[in-house]
């Protein structure tokens, strides 16, 4: 697999993700701390929103998503990617199913559970070695939440936090779905279906859900 190209949903070559990623160029950085940059970057650039749902491909280019000024964790994974991409570092997109345990009411009122999926993360490789890494959550809102910002060393998995700071429990992972060469749209749409029934027993052939 070409983990290094540019697709419909990592465009890199798009005008928004050069101008993201203008800073890394001609640097003398080394691949380990420019992955580490925009890690961080990624991670808080972008407002966690996980309250839009979308199952229209278009919505899923990375050049789109850099127009908007929040994202769920596909989406921040989406540019993520892209970015690590440019500068010649392999990724790909990985995906999961977390159960959230903290600051729940509103995920439960508006789908009916605590479980979020799918979650998405990256996989990165450096130094022959692939590295899950989680950019979801931005510093702000983990200081809301009492919790440690999630940081990347370049060297271990950054994925998310398992406890708050008072030691309660904050994310858990239920199943591993695994790693995918492109983003797959039609499993993430019918991954929802299956979780999310109450979002779609209207019938409705909408691929938007503003929740």
């Amino acid at each position: 697999m070409d983990y290094l190209a540019s697709t419909y949903f990592y465009d890199y070559e798009s005008d928004e993700i050069q101008a993201f990623i203008l800073e890394y160029k001609n640097t003398l950085l080394s691949k380990k701390e420019i992955a580490k940059q925009l890690y961080t970057k990624v991670r808080d650039t972008w407002r966690y929103d996980p309250y839009s749902l979308s199952f229209s491909k278009e919505k899923y280019r990375a050049s789109e998503i850099a127009k908007r000024s929040k994202g769920h964790c596909i989406d921040k994974s989406i540019v993520l990617i892209a970015s690590l991409r440019a500068m010649e570092i392999p990724a790909r997109i990985h995906l999961a199913k977390v159960k959230n345990h903290i600051g729940v009411e509103r995920l439960i009122e508006k789908f009916g559970s605590n479980e979020l999926t799918p979650h998405g993360m990256v996989d990165v490789l450096l130094n022959d070695k692939w590295l899950k890494i989680s950019p979801t959550f931005n510093a702000s809102l983990c200081t809301m939440l009492n919790v440690a910002p999630l940081d990347f060393d370049g060297e271990n998995d950054a994925i998310l936090q398992e406890f708050n700071h008072e030691g309660s429990q904050f994310m858990e992972y239920l199943e591993d779905y695994g790693h995918f060469e492109d983003v797959p749209v039609a499993f993430m749409a019918q991954n929802a279906r299956e979780h999310y029934p109450a979002i779609f027993d209207s019938g409705s052939n909408e691929t938007e859900f503003k929740l």
